[in-house]
């Protein structure tokens, strides 16, 4: 997910049994939790995504970028450390190019206080995001309790973060480290089905030199390239967005491509559902990482079976959050910053 964002027999049905336990279970507790600073967060976060939609991708996007990088620490917020050194803070990784929602995150901070920490305001507008995205279908706990690190560097966000080029094995590889299986890796990165990637980060796809390695269906491919050129002007910049999902784009669009649509709501522009694995199938996805999730046999499996099941996608991927937004802090050292920006001797 270095965004800019995803079985069989009697035993897959036990397991979408417990799924749908564990998560009615999550559902109440969260809803149970509407007061105090889970209230606030929810507000402040529905506001912000009815100013600007662009922020629920957002601030989804943060929760990884922050609790893949020294586990969830708040590390991904700070603009400045001692402990950075010479690379910068994670800001400025290759891999976190496009990071957004910074703000909603300092808004959040000022409106609850020293308090609460940084990492916990994170998580908990990540899991908002995702049940406003999702029109209330994605819900689930957050135990809040972390402390801010002090520590952020640009260079561990390099080494840690998947790139956008990883092949399968890589993401196998990447996401074992932190105790997540191929099917997880599946599951998050339907995430995809929200946000923007630069060009940079897919423009492997569109160069004929590696097409053969990075294949992408060709109708798509020069709909994609006309595009581009387009938005590079439209955004005056050499390095413009899309959208991952190609879903979001406009009908002429999606006709040049040859996309076929069935089982894919295409007024729902923005909603977080199944569609990343609807149009992956088509290959018809931005990200070599995105059309990699093919080229295994659990992995394609995983990607058929959640194409065509939403209910179990949203359960699923409510888990995986669950489980992705309690990964412990690393490190000696930790706070409750006063600003998520800089650590506390630096206010």
């Amino acid at each position: 997910m270095a965004m800019k964002a995803t079985h069989a027999g009697a035993v897959a049905g036990a397991v979408v049994v417990c799924l749908c336990a564990v998560v009615a279970v999550q559902v109440q507790a969260a809803v149970a939790g509407g007061d105090g600073v889970e209230g606030t967060v929810r507000t402040l976060v529905e506001a912000a995504i009815k100013g600007d939609p662009r922020l629920g991708p957002a601030l989804l996007r943060l929760v990884f970028h922050d609790c893949w990088v020294n586990g969830c620490d708040g590390s991904v917020l700070l603009d400045t450390t001692p402990f950075n050194g010479s690379s910068g803070t994670e800001k400025a990784a290759g891999r976190n190019i496009g990071l957004a929602g910074f703000e909603v995150i300092d808004t959040i901070k000022a409106k609850l206080g020293d308090t609460v920490s940084c990492a916990d305001i994170v998580v908990l507008a990540g899991r908002d995001a995702a049940a406003v995205m999702s029109r209330g279908k994605i819900n689930y706990t957050v135990v809040t309790g972390r402390r801010d690190g002090v520590v952020s560097s640009a260079a561990a966000a390099a080494a840690t973060l998947p790139d956008s080029v990883f092949k399968i094995g890589q993401l196998k590889d990447n996401f074992a480290a932190k105790n997540f299986t191929a099917e997880e890796l599946v599951v998050l990165s339907g995430a995809h089905a929200v946000g923007v990637s630069h060009l940079s980060s897919f423009q492997d796809r569109l160069s004929s030199s590696r097409s053969v390695s990075t294949p992408i269906t060709a109708a798509y491919k020069a709909a994609l390239g006309k595009d581009v050129e387009a938005q590079k002007a439209v955004q005056n910049t050499t390095d413009p967005t899309e959208p991952f999902n190609i879903r979001d784009m406009d009908a002429g669009f999606r006709n040049a491509s040859g996309f076929d649509a069935a089982g894919v709501d295409t007024a729902a522009v923005g909603v977080l559902d199944n569609s990343f694995y609807l149009a992956n199938t088509q290959n018809m996805v931005l990200l070599r990482s995105d059309w990699e999730l093919l080229n295994a046999t659990d992995t394609r499996r995983k990607v058929s079976v959640l194409g065509g099941n939403a209910t179990r996608w949203e359960m699923e991927f409510a888990a995986a959050m669950a489980k992705l937004s309690n990964l412990p802090a690393e490190g000696t050292r930790f706070e409750v910053r006063k600003s998520c920006r800089s650590i506390n001797n630096l206010n």
